[in-house]
Formats: structure tokens, sequence, C-alpha cells
């Protein structure tokens, strides 16, 4: 928490005051008690006393004081706020590696199935992108509103050899720079990469793509899909097929959300990688904005002052 005037914390000194005097009046009134009767004999003059509870209205005020002067001083948080507008580009690897089985029916079907919820999940008024990457990346889908366009491109997804990851984050990279700006500002972005394996193609590696996401401020979230037994069948220059394994690779992944403040998720199956996309669904939806809390350092020294004087009514009949 900030403040915008700090120097009015000063009036919290009002609080150690307030206790130092009630507690000479406290004694005072002991005294004063004493001189008129024997404490042993104050039981048989007053019917009901108050006893501790007499201790709960000052107290509410005084709680509601330095809440007062809390919000004097215009205090700031960092709240989680619901974004209106924003861009997301999903950057799906269609490496022939996504035909594997270990995800049934398989690794695409499964990531395709998922999308759509997480397409689901985003405010209307998100601008979505998307780009593919195999031996090398395209653009798919340039960042809209429009779901339908949305969908309609993943549905059209085909695989090739290859994982130009690099580059599919890169070409992620220039569909969010390209959305315009609206109001003088542009939206904020941010970038999903679904993969399940290593690179194995393009010039420019995973963190050199996350460099340049970092430098433009768009957090890289990553999810690495697919399990250690996930198996394809390719045919070699000789014509013969052979079975290969292709395993995801959670250190690449995990680090390119790392250099971009993003987050990585491992995503073995399909029911994990529903409630990965279901997360981030409301995370990227949200964004945390600094913003002033003095209504509430105000709501709760009146409501602290209602309450002081409902107590004291209760307890002695009257208000303070």
């Amino acid at each position: 928490m900030s403040f915008a005037w700090p120097l009015m914390l000063l009036s919290l000194l009002a609080v150690p005051l307030a206790v130092a005097g009630y507690l000479w009046l406290e004694r005072r009134r002991e005294r004063q008690a004493a001189i008129f009767a024997s404490p042993a004999l104050v039981p048989n003059l007053v019917g009901r006393r108050p006893g501790r509870l007499r201790h709960v209205p000052p107290a509410l005020a005084l709680l509601a004081l330095a809440a007062l002067a809390t919000g004097l001083a215009r205090p700031h948080a960092t709240l989680s706020v619901k974004q209106e507008q924003a861009t997301v580009v999903l950057a799906i690897d269609t490496s022939r590696s996504m035909v594997a089985t270990d995800v049934p029916p398989s690794r695409l079907a499964v990531a395709q199935q998922a999308v759509r919820r997480f397409l689901q999940k985003l405010p209307k008024g998100y601008r979505v992108g998307m780009v593919s990457f195999a031996q090398s990346a395209s653009t798919v889908l340039p960042a809209t509103s429009n779901r339908t366009a949305a969908l309609a491109s993943l549905r059209n997804l085909r695989t090739g050899d290859g994982t130009a990851l690099g580059e599919g984050i890169a070409r992620a990279v220039q569909v969010a720079q390209r959305v315009p700006a609206e109001k003088g500002k542009k939206p904020p972005a941010s970038i999903l990469v679904l993969s399940d394996g290593a690179q194995t193609q393009g010039v420019l590696t995973p963190q050199q793509a996350a460099q340049r996401a970092r430098k433009l401020r768009i957090p890289v979230y990553t999810v690495a899909f697919g399990t250690d037994q996930g198996v394809v069948e390719v045919v070699d220059d000789n014509g013969f097929t052979q079975r290969v394994t292709v395993p995801p690779d959670p250190p690449t992944l995990r680090n390119v959300s790392r250099l971009t403040a993003g987050r990585f998720y491992a995503a073995p199956d399909g029911d994990t990688l529903n409630a990965v996309y279901e997360e981030l669904g409301s995370r990227i939806g949200s964004v945390k904005e600094d913003r002033e809390v003095t209504a509430a350092f105000a709501a709760a020294g009146a409501l602290l002052l209602l309450a002081a004087g409902a107590v004291s009514a209760l307890v002695f009949g009257r208000l303070p």
C-alpha cells in the first residue's frame, strides 16, 4: 500500500494521545467515586455495572479515528481489475508430433477443444489472434473480436514437419503489435503458447523471441502439452516407417514464461489442459491496477462510529 499524502499519517498520533486521555479519565473517575463511597459498597448501590463492556465503545471510536486518519493520507492499493479490452494471441504448435495419441484422440484435437473453452472464458471485447508454427510460423488469424472467425481458424489447423518455437513466439508478438491504438494507447496484450516439443527448426531461438516480448511488456504464458510416452510414426529417407518418441520440453517453455513475467503450465492430459485454460481465461481477463482506496477507509471509519454508538446505547442506555 502507498500514500499520496504520506505526511498526513502524522494524524495517527492522535490515536495514542486519545488512548492516554481515556486512561487518565478512567483513573480520575475511580478516584472521584472513591471519595463518595467505599469500593466495597458499590455493588449494593448500583444495580448493574457495565464492567469491561464499557471499554468497547471507546475502542471502536479509536479504531474509527485510525481509519479516518489513514484515509487523510489518500491510500492506494494494487487491485485486480477486470479488463474490458485486451489482445490475446494464441501460438499453437502444429508440428507432426501433435498427432500423437498419448492424449486421445490426439494432442491437436484435445488442444483445439481446450482452446474453444478458453475462448468462452475471455470477455467479448477481447481481440484474439492466432499463429501456427511447425517448420516455420504463419499468421492464421489477425487479432479480431470475431469469435466465429477464431473458431473457424482453429478448426482449419493442419500439421507439418519441424518445430520453429522461436519464430512462432516472434510472429505472435508481431500480431499483438499490429493492433491499433485506442485513444492514444495500445490495449494490453499477452501471448499463449501451446507446444509439445523442443525447437528443431528456425534461426530465432525461443529465448531471443522471449526477449522481444519482454521489451514490449507482453507476457508469454506457455503450456507443455503431452506426455513422455508420446510416439509418432515417421517415414525416413529410405521409405521405412519409424516410431519416434515426442516428449514435451518443459525447461524451454518455463524459461520463456520466466523471461516475460508470464506463467508456465504442465498439462500432460486433456483434463489438466482444460483446467489450465479455465485458469488462464480468468487470469488474462484481469489486470493489476493502482487504485485510491480512500473511500474504503472513510466508510470503515463511519461504520465503526455507528457501531460505537450502538454498543454504547446497549451498554449504557445512551449514546456516548
